[in-house]
């Protein structure tokens, strides 16, 4: 096959602002107003001293301060957690490639083996062994080894991984033995300036504690469709702590750390845990059976702006404002329509989608939320009863064979409880590619998991029969697919 053409048609528009400071040099020997005579100004006063409390410590008590039995007490319950993965690399990458393949015939490409390690950290939260991680710690993993804090090693099952919070669940075998655990704190109680500590295996140099405060809450970085939801310290987080516990000065499990910004690699002051609240959902689900089933409030919005904020009437920007409304979701049914504002669910501010996604997935489906409505000068709080997503259509997911542009790809159809496992618009309609196998020519070509099949030929694509039918017996293919909100084309010749 020939790749004639791939064609961008459109593209996201970046700008940049510049700050331009100016200094003004003014001769002192150019001609000047004269001089106001001078004026005896008032003495300054300072402000009195406030009594200094210098009473001696009479205990040592009163001298060693310390976190160490907090410590002591919860170190115990966070492990080291190494995944080993063995993946074929191809070593000569050109020879299925669809330019050289045109000239020298398709050949088969010499494969070897590449190991590759990652090293992380968990935290025990239940005494028979159940352990709680980072989904990207254990990603592509075939043999995990979870270290005790007292040197002890044992293999790991994964029980759960989830890419939409980025959580795992681990399980080792104790034999019975109970061992130490952190309980699951309030995280909405944790509050900006509160001490915290951070624990993990940074590096891989052993067990390390740093302490530090709560920087920011409601920190989101992923896209508006994610739970992606942080908690922001300056303890020290450095590679290898993603897994570890923040715990409070209580003992108590406030989040898991999961990543750190920094551009060289090292730990600068800005770290992000997910919230306790939310790892709990997280092993309820593994508990409970059936995985973790998070509700959702059925629909789509964005961020209100000082600009959006003034076109609506309102006071001050803030909320979310809603977009799309799933007909017969729960935000439908409570009455709730495109072009209303959310400003809290539960008393708690939201101020984008991922903020609102968060609240609303530390709750249960068939739980109820309130939500406090703006639109205009029209203020009123409403009860939502939440739901899961529904699979409608049915998904219907199958790997594309033949000699085809998405042999190799496994593909569904979507629907709302679909784009949630794929991370993308929740509304979005059509077939979705959920996996590209790495040898395929759907790969060599350039597909990618979450994009979505729009035409093939000019044919519309709306199930998985359609795009099945239009790519079967034909020698020339035009696809059209949406990736990340953009339209792509791509030519190919069989």
């Amino acid at each position: 096959m020939k790749v004639r053409a791939m064609k961008l048609l459109s593209l996201p528009v970046a700008g940049a602002a510049a700050l331009v400071a100016v200094a003004f040099w003014v001769n002192p020997s150019a001609s000047q107003a004269p001089a106001p005579k001078s004026v005896a100004s008032p003495p300054l006063k300072l402000a009195p001293s406030p009594a200094r409390n210098e009473v001696q410590p009479s205990s040592m008590e009163q001298v060693h301060l310390t976190f160490a039995p907090l410590v002591k007490r919860v170190a115990p319950a966070v492990v080291n957690v190494y995944a080993r993965s063995v993946t074929q690399v191809q070593v000569n990458p050109f020879f299925n490639d669809p330019f050289f393949s045109q000239f020298f015939g398709r050949a088969t490409p010499e494969m070897r083996q590449r190991v590759q390690q990652s090293l992380g950290s968990g935290v025990i939260v239940r005494a028979d062994g159940l352990i709680l991680t980072n989904n990207h710690v254990v990603t592509g993993g075939t043999d995990i080894v979870v270290a005790l804090n007292d040197k002890r090693e044992f293999k790991a099952k994964v029980l759960l991984a989830d890419p939409r919070t980025d959580l795992a669940v681990l399980k080792i075998d104790t034999k019975g033995e109970q061992l130490p655990t952190v309980l699951f704190g309030d995280s909405d109680s944790v509050q900006v300036g509160d001490l915290v500590l951070a624990i993990g295996d940074p590096f891989g140099v052993g067990q390390t504690v740093t302490m530090g405060i709560v920087s920011a809450l409601a920190r989101s970085q992923g896209s508006a469709n994610d739970y992606q939801f942080f908690i922001q310290t300056d303890a020290a987080i450095n590679p290898g702590n993603s897994g570890g516990a923040l715990v409070t000065t209580d003992g108590k499990l406030a989040g898991i750390n999961t990543a750190i910004y920094s551009r060289s690699g090292g730990n600068i002051g800005i770290g992000f845990a997910i919230p306790s609240n939310l790892a709990r959902r997280v092993v309820e689900g593994v508990e409970g059976g059936g995985g973790v089933k998070l509700a959702w409030i059925g629909a789509t919005g964005q961020p209100v702006t000082s600009s959006i904020a003034e076109s609506l009437g309102l006071a001050r920007p803030g909320g979310v404002l809603v977009k799309d409304v799933y007909p017969g979701g729960p935000l439908a049914d409570a009455g709730v329509k495109s072009g209303e504002v959310v400003q809290t669910v539960d008393g708690a501010d939201v101020d984008d989608m991922q903020a609102l996604n968060y609240r609303i997935a530390t709750h249960k489906a068939g739980e109820s939320v309130k939500l406090h409505i703006e639109s205009g000068k029209n203020v009123r709080n409403v009860n939502v009863v939440l739901a899961l997503p529904p699979e409608n259509p049915p998904r219907e997911a199958t790997t594309i064979s033949g000699r085809n542009p998405l042999a190799g790809a496994k593909v569904e159809n979507l629907s709302p409880a679909a784009a949630l496992d794929l991370q993308i618009d929740l509304l979005a309609k059509g077939v979705a590619i959920v996996s590209v196998n790495p040898q395929s020519y759907s790969r060599n070509v350039g597909f990618e998991p979450g994009d979505i099949i729009r035409s093939v030929n000019g044919a519309a694509i709306n199930r998985v029969g359609d795009l099945a039918r239009a790519l079967n017996g034909a020698n020339h293919w035009d696809l059209a697919f949406d990736r990340g909100g953009r339209r792509l084309t791509l030519s190919v010749d069989g």
